[in-house]
């Protein structure tokens, strides 16, 4: 058997089987091109990701450090300058005592919003993986249903509910003479904009936590009761430790979604007087690069917002990971 002839690299090799028949060896440019292949897959995600989220980041940093010099009066050509600042920006951040206001009330939005809605996915969860649960199927999809609903439209939703002019829960109080509390006002602010996040984000919580329990064999279960254990002890003492990566993952996104909490206040702001424009740190971003045009000082401070959710989301991993650590030694 003979082959036809190529040139240069190109040209196979030809070797006999253990039968007598002959076969061809790939040639090397080939074999080359085959191994490459993937990475090729791969440049439109990288460039997708360099375009819209190196970039602007590199964008971000670099006006972080620079600020606009004004000459005169600052009318005229050549009267507005972009000169360099250095860390100026990063010093007047950490010396505005509106940011860390800001820093403080999500920090608290975050101590009501984390526990509550944590402890009613798993509570959800584990309720729905018993065996005596009745529509399973129907109870995950009206739990899950409230993620499925945009942000902003929840938050609009939510806020007309609050007004007392509107809303049919005011009518019913003022009908049984109740008390009708201010919604917008003080702490209340605090639990209306938690309400929003705990009705839409316990479905998306709850659905990762299921899902580890799924995971679980029940052969285990099946043990755990021969030994006389109730579906109580079977909950704290096999599912929760079990499914407890879980748990820290979903805490690891709550804390993230809690410092760019952004969506509830920005809403429900037209809504009322008693609202501050910098009420969380990304509304004091917004304010100041929308607002006050201060696209410098508004880049700094989400560096520094940057960074924070960078150091703390660091420490968490660390510190749950060396709970997963001590856990199985």
């Amino acid at each position: 058997m003979t082959s036809t002839p190529l040139k240069g690299t190109d040209r196979p090799t030809v070797g006999p089987l253990a039968d007598g028949t002959a076969t061809s060896v790939r040639p090397r440019r080939f074999r080359r091109r085959g191994r490459s292949a993937p990475y090729w897959f791969l440049v439109p995600a990288v460039l997708l990701f360099a375009a819209f989220t190196v970039v602007p980041i590199g964008y971000a940093v670099w006006l972080s450090l620079h600020k606009v010099q004004v000459k005169g009066i600052g009318l005229g050509k050549g009267a507005r300058q972009q000169v360099w600042n250095g860390i100026g920006n990063y010093t007047d951040v950490l010396h505005d005592s509106e940011f860390g206001h800001s820093v403080l009330r999500a920090f608290g939005y975050g101590l009501i919003v984390i526990p509550t809605m944590l402890g009613l996915a798993l509570v959800f969860a584990l309720m729905l993986d018993t065996p005596q649960a009745r529509s399973a199927k129907f109870a995950r999809l009206a739990i899950f249903l409230p993620y499925a609903v945009p942000g902003i439209i929840a938050a609009l939703m939510w806020g007309f509910l609050y007004l007392p002019t509107v809303s049919p829960f005011y009518y019913l109080l003022r009908e049984f003479n109740l008390p009708q509390p201010d919604l917008f006002d003080g702490g209340n602010l605090y639990l209306s904009f938690a309400n929003i996040a705990v009705w839409g984000g316990t479905g998306f919580n709850m659905i990762v936590i299921y899902t580890a329990l799924r995971s679980i064999p029940q052969e285990i279960y099946e043990a755990a009761r021969i030994d006389g254990a109730s579906d109580l002890k079977i909950a704290l003492r096999i599912k929760i430790p079990i499914v407890m990566p879980s748990l820290v993952l979903t805490f690891f996104f709550s804390v993230i979604a809690t410092l760019q909490v952004f969506t509830e206040p920005m809403a429900l702001k037209p809504l009322t007087n008693g609202l501050s424009s910098s009420w969380s740190p990304l509304m004091a971003i917004y304010d100041a690069a929308f607002l006050r045009s201060d696209i410098y000082g508004a880049s700094a401070t989400a560096v520094v917002l940057a960074l924070a959710t960078f150091a703390l989301s660091f420490t968490l991993l660390r510190v749950s990971d060396r709970y997963t650590r001590e856990d199985r030694a």
